[in-house]
């Protein structure tokens, strides 16, 4: 391991656990060190012990969850696509998340199974892009993306017919969650998503060497006996189920995906055995970071939002920082 990677993974680790801190100790009650404390060994007061456990705590593995998710899923993509400007969102993941999410709480439809819900809408829209991306030597990358931006077209209308058609109270309901928010995420919702988000993660990791051989480029990959169908299914469905229960838990939340693995190839360069674990820590920071400034404060922001206006202006630095390398 190279003293830049080093530097990398005490940067990013060392910013998590701060911000971990924080987000346990920040709020309407604040928490100094020795109260949470306390409170996580269950001593001291019980109202500490509620607040912690019940709210806090919850809402800050749910942040780490959907943070973690997003930034190795847009790795995985941007990696697999050799795109930059590639997200989670790309395939219709968000599409195919939203149009079901709205569609239950329009309807007012099982509202206790939205997340689930939502992450099987995601897996189906997902699934249908990759056929149509099929061909007769295998999965084009521009049928790909064109499907992905086909299929999200389509059905981003749906979803505003609906909110037209929708009584108001359900609108907002429904807008809150397309924003993307972690507000009231509890341990169910961590206990449904996060066990199958860590096996994603681990296997994510796992591919990076497929995804290495991918950017070497199509012939040069097959030259290898490198089978490019097979490594762009498992990276694509890797992919897919992390973002797929990112937005479970957190809605529709942009720009982690988009924005984190830029920033981890700038600290640790281009091999994927780092840039992606590194993403995932990166995005566990960036989404813990957003949802700290959204409780900051007298009324909350969907921390999607936050995102939006924390990466807009970054995602345009990096841009010109890439005009001005090429030039």
């Amino acid at each position: 391991m190279s003293y830049r990677v080093w530097q990398a993974c005490l940067l990013l680790g060392g910013g998590l656990l701060l911000a971990v801190g924080i987000s346990l100790s920040q709020g309407a009650v604040y928490l100094n060190f020795s109260q949470l404390w306390q409170a996580l060994l269950y001593q001291g007061d019980p109202i500490n012990q509620t607040i912690l456990w019940d709210l806090r705590l919850p809402r800050t593995i749910a942040a780490l969850i959907v943070g973690s998710a997003l930034g190795m899923s847009g790795a995985l993509l941007q990696g697999m696509l050799r795109n930059g400007l590639a997200d989670p969102f790309l395939l219709g993941i968000s599409a195919g998340a939203g149009l079901v999410a709205v569609g239950l709480v329009t309807l007012g439809l099982f509202q206790a199974w939205l997340p689930l819900a939502a992450w099987v809408g995601a897996i189906v829209t997902t699934i249908l892009v990759y056929i149509l991306a099929r061909t007769s030597i295998g999965v084009s990358v521009e049928r790909l993306i064109l499907g992905g931006v086909a299929v999200s077209s389509l059905f981003g209308a749906i979803q505003s017919t609906m909110l037209l058609l929708a009584d108001d109270g359900r609108v907002q309901a429904a807008l809150n969650w397309l924003i993307g928010s972690l507000n009231g995420r509890g341990w169910s919702e961590v206990m449904v998503a996060g066990p199958y988000v860590l096996v994603a993660l681990l296997g994510g990791c796992l591919l990076a060497r497929s995804v290495n051989i991918l950017n070497l480029g199509d012939e040069l990959a097959v030259g290898l006996g490198f089978s490019l169908m097979r490594s762009r299914f498992l990276i694509g469905g890797v992919a897919t189920l992390l973002a797929a229960g990112a937005v479970s838990v957190g809605g529709l939340i942009g720009f982690v995906g988009l924005i984190v693995p830029h920033g981890v190839r700038l600290l640790v360069g281009t091999d994927y055995r780092w840039v992606l674990p590194l993403s995932a820590i990166g995005g566990a920071l960036v989404l813990l970071f957003a949802d700290i400034v959204s409780r900051l404060g007298a009324v909350e922001l969907p921390v999607g939002a936050v995102t939006a206006l924390l990466g807009s202006p970054l995602f345009v630095w990096l841009l010109s920082r890439r005009s001005a390398a090429s030039g």
